[in-house]
């Protein structure tokens, strides 16, 4: 297990990790870090539970917009049935891969 020291919110705090995960633990650490600076900025005075409350509702928030949009662009994709260039792409190339296969086989009767 590696130890890692991360900056949160102006405060120091050591964790374990896992070997070799202590650059992805850092840019996690950043990015809370990041919102509670926003959290601080947006509202001076909180007290550090409330500066990491409000840093895991904004973390929470994107989150949720991220997984909405997400959902909407699945919609569209099950929504869009426009399959008839694919659908004739590959009956194409079934017809080709059927052709050579009977070339093969005609090859393979003569020889």
């Amino acid at each position: 297990m590696a130890e890692i020291m991360l900056q949160i919110a102006g405060r120091p705090y050591q964790l374990r990790c896992r070997d070799g995960e202590e650059d992805h633990m850092a840019h996690l650490a950043q990015i809370i870090e990041d919102k509670a600076y926003q959290a601080q900025r947006s509202t001076p005075g909180l007290t550090e539970v409330r500066t990491l409350l409000f840093a895991a509702l904004f973390m929470a928030d994107e989150l949720n917009e991220l997984k909405r949009a997400a959902a909407g662009r699945q919609e569209r994709l099950a929504l869009d049935t426009d399959d008839e260039p694919a659908t004739r792409a590959v009956e194409a190339l079934a017809a080709r891969v059927e052709k050579l296969s009977e070339a093969l086989a005609a090859r393979a009767a003569g020889a």
